[in-house]
């Protein structure tokens, strides 16, 4: 009973508002028109028995009622047209046998007629545009468009209604396919896709010849937004894409069989620790480096196990152009080309400067390089055998200096064997970029003979 009475309390304001609201005025509104027809029945019965009000009246009445039906008549006599856009066309022909170029996807259709019928044949449309190509032979056509329309009483206007095509044999090859990895970059920079192995290692291309003679490479590509997780072990990809290539990687519009594969993609963590070398740029202002000393003394590099073979230390430069006096460093350590990843962003690095002290290595055998296949050279004296290395730095520096840590070097790059000595610039240098390098005498003789 409760719920009962809850329910007459919410819908009892609502009755009174429209008792109030729309009942009651409306009811008295009756109540007074017959309140003055009442009053007035004598007035209008004289009206309507008066010959000349009756013919006033049912002239009004006439005038009216053409107007109404005169205004019909027009909307519906008068022709109407509406455009059906995007309308697809569909070509009939042999599809294993000859390629066509030149038809449009969709064309535009005007529907024209009585506005009821152009209604009608607008609520229901034909599916798509034909186009009968089966009789064509290789060449160039033009052709009629045909729309099918299912109301009768519309004529339609096409829009192209005639295209010329350019019918192709279809012909096929069979060619290589490769893999080829898009979004490298959405994949987690620890981690590096090893190997991609396709369930097929060739396929079909198909199309006109001048459009096969195009094609330079066909590429499978796996996508690395499609792996299901990113996590290391083997993963298995199927629809993958293919695409035709020329030789400047634009698509080529060819048909490929199959035009999907699978593949089985292997991701892997390869990863290497090593050093970090601190190098220098520019000079201290009179002074020396006695020591440079970074915060990490090793990084782990992520990325292909073939680029990490190839790196042996992580070079960190530093400016000291100027500099005379000790300064810490914070450096942004930049990934070598191909690392994808850095196990540490930024180090520190402190510098600590000395005195200047020079001290002479002797003994500092020349080596050539960049010399030619059938080249033999050969120091012209013994002053060009090796040479005297003037080393400055920090005492304690030159002090624990390794000798066989500096190299001297010339560069035969484009000299030919002759009977008379080449005089050649020699470049000194040395592992402790702490330390600076001058040779004594900064050219040798080397005299080139063939082998």
């Amino acid at each position: 009973m409760k719920k009962i009475n809850s329910k007459k309390n919410i819908f009892r304001p609502i009755i009174k508002f429209f008792d109030r609201c729309i009942i009651t005025p409306i009811t008295k509104f009756i109540l007074f028109v017959g309140d003055c027809l009442k009053s007035n029945d004598k007035g209008i019965e004289r009206v309507l028995n008066n010959r000349q009000a009756l013919v006033i009246i049912s002239l009004l009445f006439a005038l009216l009622a053409f107007y109404a039906i005169d205004r019909e008549g027009v909307s519906l006599i008068d022709d109407n047209a509406e455009i059906l856009t995007g309308i697809p066309v569909h070509a009939v022909y042999n599809k294993e046998a000859y390629v066509i170029e030149g038809l449009p996807e969709t064309v535009d259709v005007t529907l024209i007629g009585k506005k009821q019928n152009v209604y009608l044949a607008k609520q229901y449309p034909a599916e798509r545009v034909n186009v009968d190509l089966k009789e064509l032979t290789p060449g160039t056509h033009k052709v009629t468009l045909n729309y099918k329309q299912n109301v009768s009483s519309v004529t339609y206007k096409i829009d192209p209604s005639t295209v010329t095509v350019v019918v192709y044999k279809k012909m096929s090859e069979t060619r290589e396919v490769t893999a080829d990895i898009i979004h490298k970059d959405s994949l987690d920079t620890k981690l590096n896709i090893d190997s991609v192995t396709l369930n097929k290692d060739r396929v079909t291309i198909k199309g006109p010849e001048y459009k096969l003679e195009k094609v330079a490479s066909v590429k499978a590509l796996i996508d690395v937004n499609n792996l299901t997780n990113q996590k290391i072990g083997k993963q298995k990809l199927n629809d993958i894409q293919l695409v035709a290539y020329d030789s400047t990687g634009n698509i080529v519009d060819v048909e490929i069989v199959p035009d999907t594969l699978t593949a089985e993609v292997v991701i892997s963590s390869p990863h290497k620790t090593v050093p970090v070398r601190v190098e220098t740029e520019g000079e201290l202002d009179g002074k020396a480096i006695k020591s440079l000393s970074p915060s990490v003394k090793e990084v782990t590099l992520y990325g292909p196990q073939e680029v990490l073979d190839k790196i042996d230390y992580l070079p960190v430069s530093i400016d000291i152009s100027g500099i005379n006096s000790d300064k810490n460093y914070t450096v942004n350590l930049t990934n070598p080309t191909g690392i994808r990843d850095i196990s540490i962003k930024t180090i520190n690095v402190k510098l600590v400067v000395d005195e200047v002290i020079s001290k002479d290595i002797s003994g500092i055998k020349v080596n050539a390089i960049n010399k030619c296949d059938t080249c033999d050279p050969q120091a012209f004296d013994e002053a060009s055998y090796s040479i005297t290395v003037i080393v400055r730095g920090s005492q304690s520096v030159i002090d624990s200096l390794d000798p066989s840590t500096i190299y001297a070097t010339v560069d035969l790059s484009g000299l030919t064997p002759r009977n008379e000595p080449y005089e050649l610039p020699v470049k000194v240098g040395g592992e402790d970029s702490k330390l600076t390098y001058v040779a004594r005498d900064p050219k040798v003789k080397i005299l080139i003979s063939k082998k």
